[in-house]
């Protein structure tokens, strides 16, 4: 079984088409895949649709439908949701000092980086997968494998 751990940045792309959308799209119905995000993210995509909405992409409306049916997706356990732990901020700590002086390595990306590290350091994560070039270069330079829907 194959599993990849999913950043807010690259799931979006699962409720609202993109450049990358085709991709995520692919991995998501892949044969035997486990799918994994943090618990970071169910604030993160709340963040991304009010974004969107903002800027005008989607509706307030749309944007309320897009977040529930992500809402249906975790409840229906098509995710399993990685929980933030005291070592993983301790972790992303480390990763923005090792990191963040030379790549513009942000905090909550840390964090989602430290908790994919978690699951690749236990043996549950195959890949990386986010739709940042940082967090991606950050990701690979920690020897992730990195999947990026927005790069052929």
């Amino acid at each position: 079984m194959t599993s990849y751990f999913f950043d807010s940045s690259a799931l979006v792309k699962c409720y609202q088409p993109e450049p990358g959308s085709a991709r995520v799209e692919s991995i998501l119905l892949s044969v035997g895949g486990k799918f994994c995000i943090s618990r970071l993210t169910l604030a993160e995509i709340r963040s991304a649709f009010a974004i969107k909405t903002r800027t005008g992409s989607v509706s307030r409306m749309e944007s309320k439908f897009l977040v529930r049916r992500f809402q249906e997706d975790v409840i229906s356990n098509k995710f399993e949701v990685s929980p933030l732990l005291d070592s993983d901020f301790s972790t992303a700590g480390f990763l923005l000092e090792q990191y963040a002086f030379d790549h513009r390595l942000r905090t909550l990306d840390a964090l989602q980086l430290a908790v994919a590290l978690k699951l690749k350091r236990s043996e549950k994560l195959d890949y990386f997968v986010a739709a940042d070039k940082v967090l991606c270069d950050v990701a690979a330079l920690e020897g992730m494998a990195v999947i990026n829907p927005d790069v052929p």
